[in-house]
């Protein structure tokens, strides 16, 4: 793995303020892309891009190209770990995920137990790739989506409004969910450890659905198994570099950064910038949290968000993202336009 002592975004997750803060975005190779479109177009299905390492690699290394950002992320999918675990998975158009649901104890009494990691040998591939062609000062992030997150699709079967069978599921059959859970945890463990072998210098764990969560609830399914994640990924790899990304968490941030030990949390763009500062980025470095709809907006309004998001976090560690995925419709002028401020 090159040194990181080059690389920004490592610094900054290493405890270091940069002056001015390393800047990537969530979900920045796609579709808001024409090079992704045409690409997407010529591999045939989502899963066919995720699993064809050069496509994959290509498109991870598109928005590098294009706007000289400080990490790049692994094109890949949080449903991966699902589809490696013998489950099936497809992408319809327009509608997003499809699995068969493990909706009840019967089901998930036919969960593998671990997965055929040679089904995500092509992630590994176009990771070691990517790594080849990336000036050495731009970092490579692999990533996992959260046990909570990935069992609210595997319940249901596909993204529900607020992830109810889930929900459901986890108190009436709290044991058949835990089984699940550890499962994922398990398997999540050693894909991110393949992941920092080919080459990533840090990882993520996306957390999407962790704000529908209550209080208990949210101890239970969201950040225990993040930190059991993380422990785990730390006894092969000590110094390995996280964040957490417990979507919607608001008010229980500081207890997830506490109990989990990521090095940074990314929030999103509800997030109380003086609670934000004085109980979170004061422990870690934070991430984030520009609207993406400021980003389509552009103009006025993108200069004086983006003002407020250095304003609010920069004089401590900050890695400037969104508050969640860019969109597709999101024009280049305005991600242009909000490097430039950012870079000053």
């Amino acid at each position: 793995m090159p040194h990181s002592a080059t690389k920004p975004f490592i610094d900054v997750l290493s405890g270091q303020r940069q002056a001015t803060p390393p800047v990537w975005m969530m979900r920045q190779a796609g579709r808001y892309l024409p090079e992704y479109r045409a690409l997407r177009a010529k591999a045939g299905g989502f899963l066919d891009l995720c699993f064809t390492p050069e496509l994959a690699a290509e498109v991870t290394l598109q928005p590098i190209r294009r706007f000289g950002f400080d990490a790049a992320i692994i094109f890949s999918d949080i449903l991966v770990i699902p589809y490696a675990l013998g489950r099936s998975v497809r992408f319809e158009v327009g509608e997003g995920p499809r699995l068969e649901p493990l909706d009840d104890p019967g089901k998930v009494a036919t969960l593998a137990p671990r997965a055929d990691f040679t089904k995500l040998g092509p992630v590994f591939e176009a990771l070691r790739i990517v790594r080849a062609a990336l000036d050495p000062k731009v970092a490579l992030i692999g990533f996992c989506g959260a046990p909570w997150t990935v069992a609210t699709y595997m319940v249901a079967g596909q993204g529900t409004p607020d992830q109810a069978p889930a929900r459901m599921m986890a108190y009436r059959h709290p044991e058949a969910f835990a089984q699940i859970i550890d499962v994922l945890v398990d398997n999540s463990i050693e894909y991110l450890l393949a992941q920092l072998a080919a080459g990533a210098d840090a990882l993520q764990i996306f957390d999407t659905w962790a704000g529908v969560l209550p209080p208990a609830e949210f101890a239970r399914w969201s950040i225990e198994p993040t930190r059991r994640i993380v422990e785990g990924v730390r006894a092969k790899v000590p110094d390995a570099k996280v964040i957490g990304f417990p979507r919607g968490a608001g008010a229980q941030l500081p207890g997830y950064v506490e109990a989990t030990g990521v090095n940074a949390v990314s929030i999103d763009w509800t997030a109380e910038p003086s609670f934000i500062r004085e109980r979170v980025q004061s422990k870690v470095a934070v991430q984030g949290n520009l609207d993406p709809l400021v980003l389509i907006t552009g103009g006025d309004a993108l200069d004086r968000a983006v003002d407020n998001v250095i304003a609010s976090f920069a004089q401590g560690r900050l890695i400037f993202n969104l508050g969640h995925g860019i969109q597709p419709e999101t024009p280049i002028a305005h991600v242009e336009q909000m490097l430039k401020r950012v870079r000053g």
